[in-house]
């Protein structure tokens, strides 16, 4: 039997796994060789919200997944689902004006599901290709209404829009830009509405903060002019940049002005959609009706890849009655097998009432747990928006006092998690969690329990290491 064959029956050693991981799978985001000298962590099943390594160790998963596994492992629905569509029909592209069932119907679920203003649905395979389509679709919209220098698209520092060139490009982290000749042409980054960071030391209200964080892409509009501005794209929540939640004055504001400009809105709602801030996506819990909207992750629970754009009337309107052809799309757009699987996890989510459950029970149960972890002697900040939370850890808890760069804080508790049997994931000084919808109160004690421990263990660290001086 060979290598291939043996991994299927699951006799190889954890060792053997690390080993021919090491001689030919390059990871992302990894630094290659360090990762080799370590040695991956090979993750052999799941189910609802844990996970179980190589070894046996039981892991309690804070981060589902990669912030998509809403509707937690092991749903027989979705795997049942993806097994009856391959069966009838694997694969059919979009191309050569045809459809699938599966795309068909999933594309008016998804009109059923998100705000008013969407009927139409662009597929693609990730949220990184959705957000390429986007910087594509609001050009070509601009091009159609005889507005062709209006091609710039305004993002902020730190947010995150996937890998792809022009995905990395539309993000604003600066470890990105650095590689690949990044960010492309016609795509500029403002400050992000971090309140912590940017207005507690002018002693604003996170109100006022808001008002002041938005208007830097109202001057931004006027330094570039807006006849040359295409859009404007954010995340209502900051997801891989740290869990940043912006106060509540700020993406109104951002609304008006974005109307104010005629510049399209367009929200990344790659985490934030299918339930995961309490309402179905980020922009009606954060009170603004974009004009394009990019999702992916939850739309599958990770079962399998799936994204896309939403495409609200404005926009729509204007590609299907005066654009002509778009010259773009994926081979997997629309793919039969993961709108399948789209539709049963959809459906799953309403039969399990999901929303509700982060809206009504488990997002408020969250917050006052965090809130209590805000006591802890590490933690300068904690926050939660429905079942999305943040710690900062801080040197000193009066002062707010930051640790030395070369601590690396963030990297010394998630150590200590993973070492204690929980996935939590370290964005500089900043503790985030997502974990899947389906949690329960219980769990959620649970889940905070081994946070207190690993924060325990942390300070200890720093106390004797003397990083607390």
């Amino acid at each position: 039997m060979n290598a291939h064959m043996n991994s299927r029956v699951n006799t190889r050693t954890t060792a053997d796994l690390q080993a021919a991981d090491s001689a030919h799978f390059l990871h992302p985001f990894t630094d290659f060789a360090g990762l080799a000298r370590k040695g991956s962590r090979i993750i052999a099943r799941a189910d609802n919200i844990y996970l179980w390594d190589s070894e046996g160790h039981k892991i309690l998963d804070a981060m589902s997944g990669l912030w998509c596994v809403n509707v937690g492992y092991g749903q027989q629905a979705l795997v049942d689902a993806a097994a009856k569509q391959m069966k009838q029909l694997p694969f059919y592209n979009a191309f050569f004006q045809t459809a699938t069932v599966p795309a068909i119907e999933l594309a008016e679920l998804l009109a059923e599901v998100t705000p008013p203003q969407f009927k139409h649905v662009f597929f693609s395979g990730s949220g990184s290709e959705g957000n390429d389509t986007v910087v594509r679709m609001v050009r070509r919209y601009w091009d159609v209404l005889g507005q062709p220098e209006r091609q710039v698209i305004i993002s902020r520092n730190n947010a995150y829009h996937g890998s792809t060139m022009a995905g990395a490009s539309l993000g604003g982290m600066s470890g990105m830009h650095a590689q690949g000749g990044l960010p492309i042409p016609g795509i500029t980054h403002i400050e992000q509405p971090y309140w912590w960071a940017h207005g507690r030391h002018q002693g604003l209200t996170r109100e006022a903060f808001g008002l002041q964080a938005a208007h830097w892409l109202e001057d931004r509009i006027l330094a570039i002019g807006a006849h040359k501005v295409a859009a404007f794209i954010g995340e209502p929540i900051q997801g891989a940049g740290g869990v940043i939640i912006p106060p509540a004055t700020y993406w109104p504001e951002v609304q008006r002005i974005c109307d104010r400009h005629g510049v399209l809105l367009v929200s990344d709602e790659v985490i934030t959609g299918f339930g995961r801030t309490g309402n179905w996506f980020g922009c009606e819990t954060m009170g603004f009706k974009p004009d394009l909207m990019t999702f992916a992750k939850g739309v599958t629970s990770g079962y399998v890849p799936l994204g896309g754009v939403m495409v609200g009337d404005r926009v729509a309107r204007v590609l299907i009655d005066k654009g002509g052809e778009f010259n773009h799309g994926y081979t997997y757009s629309g793919h039969p097998v993961s709108c399948a699987v789209a539709l049963a996890n959809i459906g799953l989510i309403r039969e399990l009432k999901l929303v509700e459950h982060v809206r009504d029970d488990v997002g408020p149960y969250l917050a006052k747990a965090f809130a209590s972890l805000g006591e802890h002697p590490l933690v300068g900040d904690a926050e939660t928006c429905g079942l999305m939370g943040a710690l900062l850890l801080v040197k000193d808890k009066t002062t707010g006092a930051a640790f030395a760069d070369d601590v690396e804080i963030g990297m010394v508790c998630r150590g200590h998690c993973f070492g204690n049997g929980l996935i939590m994931r370290a964005v500089g000084d900043r503790m985030i969690i997502a974990p899947p919808l389906v949690i329960t109160r219980a769990q959620i004690d649970e889940m905070v329990a081994l946070i207190r421990r690993c924060l325990d263990l942390t300070l200890a660290d720093a106390q004797r290491s003397g990083w607390l001086k």
